[in-house]
């Protein structure tokens, strides 16, 4: 049997450990194994096994001819991530305002993460009922009108996941079937908009329109939802007029030129 002395630290010892590597190497710019060693309290074997796994993920680079470490590009991309996140939210805020006081109803906007749809800004209506905050809540894309055009716009490698997996039912009215939601998805690229009638929640329908960037990429999703007395589905088409020059403008706040306008 193996010493237990002997074994490695526990994961959650070495994601902390790690993490401390990034702090450390954040405020020195850069430092050798036996200096992160020392800052950690640990052996110098146990800091270059931490420094090894950083640098297979390239959160941290070696300087050659000093012989230390720094921080890698691997944090760049994960900062650009963030930066992308909170850009988006300051710059649809005006128009989500705007929206949510024409129409009385909430605003929110989601992107994609993982194979759901999460909400990252939100806006409430005078005429809004509801109080629940969804911001950081995720919602199944195929049962929301947000989700169905980050599904319909969005990569086709998630798109085809989704389709392959059994589609969860909500309500009575939640498509589950992935012919039927793969041809709605075509109606949804072609008219540039999607909607739910009670499809998530009883009482609740909801109308979406994609958010480009600059490339022109779908990166997000702009929805207003309401009881569905009061956003009947012969509604949909006029309130979703209102709905895609709300997407258009946080588009355009985002760096989108829509082709042949100069």
């Amino acid at each position: 049997m193996s010493n237990p002395a002997e074994a490695g630290p526990a994961p959650v010892q070495s994601v902390d450990r790690a993490l401390s590597i990034l702090e450390i190497l954040a405020r020195r710019r850069d430092a050798g194994v036996t200096e992160i060693g020392k800052e950690l309290g640990v052996h110098k074997s146990t800091a270059f096994r931490l420094l090894a796994v950083l640098e297979g993920r390239g959160f941290v680079e070696q300087v050659a001819e000093r012989g230390t470490y720094r921080l890698g590009l691997g944090i760049v991309r994960l900062a650009g991530a963030i930066t992308a996140q909170l850009d988006l939210t300051r710059q649809a805020q005006a128009a989500c305002e705007r929206l949510a006081a024409d129409l009385g109803e909430t605003v929110n906007i989601a992107i994609q993460d993982d194979g759901r749809a999460v909400n990252v800004t939100q806006v409430r209506g005078a005429a809004a009922i509801a109080s629940y905050n969804w911001i950081g809540q995720h919602t199944p894309l195929h049962a929301t009108s947000s989700g169905k055009v980050l599904l319909a716009f969005g990569p086709e490698s998630v798109r085809t996941r989704v389709l392959a997996d059994p589609l969860p039912r909500f309500t009575d009215a939640t498509v589950t079937d992935p012919a039927a939601l793969d041809e709605e998805l075509g109606r949804i690229r072609q008219r540039g908009w999607a909607a739910t009638a009670e499809e998530f929640e009883v009482g609740l329908n909801a109308i979406a329109a994609p958010v480009r960037g600059a490339d022109g990429a779908v990166i997000a999703a702009l929805s207003i939802s309401a009881p569905a007395y009061r956003l009947a589905r012969e509604s949909f088409a006029e309130v979703a007029r209102q709905v895609i020059e709300a997407a258009d403008e946080v588009s355009n706040r985002m760096g989108y030129v829509p082709q042949g306008v100069v």
